[in-house]
């Protein structure tokens, strides 16, 4: 977990510092270019002043047509790097010392270069990653992505009811004890290995979640519950929050409905009693079977839509309405048999 966290850090760090950089690598990238389409030859500092001077107006005929795009689709020759290999270090469990050994060993393995022939488009974001990289200071990088993990870093421990232990001392319930056993030195501040060095872990925040229905959270080791003393017992979803779920996320399932079926030249447009018509269906199945919360809109979704994406393709009329009498018409036999809504909704 702190591993990924670090390894996200980083990236994080990469990208927001190869903006401050972005002006010189790209202008960096642009002369590389130039002298890709010239060629060696003709780009290298020899001949008499005529020879220069001609080359130069070349170099700025290149310029302006690279800056108005007019050379993207050109094919030019790129020498690419890459390591030959990869060497996997086997070690004992728990041990991290195969992490740097690892790492040694790759960057002892012989550099392999090639030849590749690309686009000028393809060849820009090459040469682009590369110029950055010489641009930033890696070891600068490291340094304010360790920063925020010590003390800024989240980790969200999901499902953790899924290894609250009971008193038994057989069966599965000793490999959760051992999964409590590992995870309590993490969550109370230890020292974890990377391959970038030593993260503490005393000021990350540990934030866990579970759905205790067959057990609690007293069933945690104790030592382990008291790494946690802020508990929040979160309610159901009520019809007013699927409403909201239906409406205002960016990837909300009746938009990604919407795209989906323009694909095939199909508008559809939901009203808003038929948004209100699907939240309640959803809330009135959650109550009578087993609440799975907004996972119940998915399934319920796929039934209204159930007719309209297999005919689609042959549909005459391209605009479609989910009004709540069309939901009910889709929806009210199901939602009448108790027993089929449990396997279909």
């Amino acid at each position: 977990m702190i591993r990924d966290l670090l390894d996200s850090a980083i990236a994080l760090v990469w990208q927001e510092m190869t903006e401050s950089v972005k002006a010189d690598a790209e202008s960096h990238v642009e002369d590389r270019l130039i002298d890709l389409l010239l060629g060696t030859a003709m780009s290298a500092d020899h001949g008499d002043e005529e020879a220069r001077a001609k080359r130069e107006r070349t170099r700025g005929k290149l310029r302006e047509q690279l800056q108005a795009g007019e050379l993207e689709d050109r094919q030019v020759e790129l020498q690419t790097e890459q390591r030959a290999g990869s060497i996997g270090v086997l070690g004992m469990p728990g041990m991290e010392m195969d992490i740097d050994m690892q790492s040694m060993f790759e960057k002892m393995l012989p550099v392999k270069r090639e030849i590749r022939r690309t686009t000028v488009a393809e060849a820009r974001k090459i040469l682009f990653a590369q110029e950055a990289e010489k641009l930033l200071d890696r070891e600068k990088v490291h340094r304010v992505a360790f920063e925020r993990v010590e003390q800024t870093g989240i980790v969200f421990l999901d499902e953790i009811d899924k290894v609250s232990g009971t008193d038994k001392t057989n069966g599965p319930d000793v490999s959760r004890q051992g999964v409590q056993r590992d995870l309590l030195p993490i969550v109370e501040g230890s020292t974890v290995m990377t391959k970038y060095g030593p993260v503490r872990t005393d000021h990350i925040l540990f934030i866990a979640a579970g759905a205790f229905h067959s057990s609690k959270p007293s069933d945690l080791m104790p030592e382990l519950q008291g790494r946690f003393p802020i508990r929040v017992e979160l309610s159901d979803l009520t019809r007013e929050d699927f409403v909201r779920i239906l409406r205002e996320p960016r990837n909300a399932l009746t938009k990604q409905a919407i795209e989906l079926l323009q694909t095939e030249g199909v508008a559809v447009e939901f009203t808003d009693d038929g948004i209100e018509e699907m939240a309640q269906i959803a809330y009135d199945v959650n109550r009578r079977t087993q609440n799975i919360g907004a996972r119940r809109l998915y399934t319920i979704l796929e039934k209204v839509f159930e007719v309209i994406s297999f005919d689609a393709p042959d549909m005459k009329d391209k605009h479609v309405t989910i009004s709540r009498q069309y939901v009910r018409e889709r929806l009210s036999d199901v939602v009448a048999d108790e027993d089929l809504s449990k396997f279909i909704l």
